[in-house]
């Protein structure tokens, strides 16, 4: 499988090349050549296999340089019971009688959804870095999760540090606490004076910088990375046959969405022939992406109208993912994706409406919701009065938008993406109640942190790097 980007270069390498270099040459994000599909036949033949092998068959499409046991050792170990708390690895509950279901995606070592897809990152990266004796420095941002996640997948490994990004007093404190309370020597956790779009864009900055990325083996595990997109779509497979549906018969997926790293995950599973109906955009205060899906018009917004809200791993203006969905709903056609996405860094909107483009967005499922802080309380409230079940704030928006577009007799499946423990301010809040936490995190808020604070500057961010990297020896 050869892999493109967005934006035109024609040939990006295979899978492990795209796994080590996170954005492309120029600029755009990593694409398989073509999506492959299953046929009917094909998806029956998926029905009931452990999670290993599920991710193994799904997968395996797009990952045809790594030899086949190899892949399969990697799966085996990356999606054990004992990393993930359970041998469904994402498990599937049903919210009563109701038609709505929780896809169980935090049971992992972060409590986040993140987990699944960073945790095979961790086992690829140490396996191609050996084979091709090499090393990397990746260079992250999170708004919350994501760093934690890759933080713990990268834990001990020798051939990898990482530089995680975040937006300085804009996560919870248990985020925080998970991220800065580690004292790992190949990890560098900074907090950005400034939003989580300010720190994707150094991010991408950085990337730009061909020789600077290249004089210092600059990659990244963000959701721009390929791989991540890929792990993630195996879980949409895993639910939907959990659900035990005729063959062929719908379902619909509601996906709490900043980065639109998610939901594409979704939209990939439902390219490669998963019998999706609607994939659901859910969004909070935040909501650039329901503007687009609701009006046809996506505009960005600077980071000084991106809101501090209580989904805040959602608070996001710029989604970088949305550009590998322009890319698919053109037909590939990176000429135009890269126009589009020029405007988009001259702060001009995308503007689709009357196009045959806004005719392909239709047709392809994808719709979209929009919550508030006070939907999240009455949402959380409210499932955990009827079903005994707690769920976090980014949750409760999925779950929320989930049931105004829920269809008689269709399943609705609501992907959950962090334990309430992560968010415990604001589930106190609607509930009146701290939620329980797993025992390895009790009191980590009081941990230790490490940690440095650097302004919204590019060349201060190169210069920690080298410094630090220098400072390995």
């Amino acid at each position: 499988m050869k892999y493109v980007s967005t934006r035109g270069t024609a040939d990006l390498g295979r899978f492990s090349d795209v796994l080590l270099s996170g954005l492309a040459p120029d600029g755009g994000l990593a694409m398989p050549e073509a999506i492959p599909t299953f046929s009917p036949a094909d998806l029956e033949a998926l029905r009931g296999l452990p999670y290993p092998d599920l991710a193994y068959r799904v997968m395996r499409p797009f990952i045809d340089d790594i030899p086949e046991a190899d892949l399969k050792r990697l799966l085996d170990a990356t999606y054990a019971p004992e990393v993930f708390h359970s041998k469904d690895i994402t498990p599937l509950t049903p919210l009563g009688t109701s038609g709505l279901h929780l896809l169980e995606l935090s049971n992992g070592p972060s409590l986040a959804f993140k987990d699944i897809a960073m945790q095979f990152l961790g086992h690829a990266f140490e396996y191609v870095l050996e084979r091709r004796d090499e090393r990397v420095n990746i260079l992250g941002a999170t708004s919350g999760d994501t760093g934690s996640a890759a933080e713990y997948a990268m834990l001990g490994k020798a051939r990898v540090n990482v530089f995680m990004l975040s937006p300085h007093g804009r996560m919870s404190a248990f985020q925080q606490a998970q991220m800065f309370s580690l004292a790992e020597p190949n990890i560098f956790n900074i907090a950005l004076e400034g939003v989580f779009d300010d720190c994707q864009d150094l991010v991408k900055a950085v990337n730009a910088d061909a020789d600077f990325k290249a004089r210092h083996d600059i990659g990244a595990v963000n959701s721009i990375n390929w791989a991540r997109v890929l792990a993630q779509a195996v879980y949409y497979f895993k639910a939907y046959f959990a659900l035990n549906l005729a063959p062929g018969a719908e379902a619909d997926f509601s996906v709490p969405s900043g980065n639109f790293g998610n939901v594409f995950a979704g939209f990939l599973a439902k390219r490669m022939g998963l019998p999706i109906g609607q994939l659901l955009v859910a969004t909070n205060e935040n909501d650039v992406l329901n503007e687009f899906f609701s009006t046809g018009v996506y505009h960005v917004r600077p980071a000084e109208r991106v809101a501090a809200t209580s989904s805040p791993s959602m608070d996001i203006g710029k989604a970088s993912n949305f550009e590998r969905y322009l890319y698919v709903i053109t037909g590939s056609d990176a000429p135009q994706t890269h126009g589009w996405w020029g405007e988009v860094g001259e702060g001009r909107p995308v503007d689709l409406r009357g196009s045959a483009h806004w005719d392909a967005v239709k047709a392809s499922g994808l719709t979209s919701g929009r919550s508030t802080h006070a939907d999240r309380l009455e949402t959380i409230r409210r499932i955990d009065q009827q079903y005994g079940r707690l769920i976090d704030p980014h949750t409760a928006d999925g779950v929320l938008v989930g049931e105004r577009h829920q269809r008689p007799g269709v399943p609705m499946v609501c992907l959950e993406t962090a334990l309430p423990a992560k968010f415990e301010e604001t589930v106190q809040e609607a509930v009146g109640r701290v939620p329980e936490r797993p025992e390895r995190f009790e009191a980590i808020e009081r941990l230790e942190k490490h940690f440095d604070v650097l302004p919204n500057d590019v060349d201060r961010l190169k210069a920690y790097v080298v410094e630090k990297l220098a400072g390995k020896g």
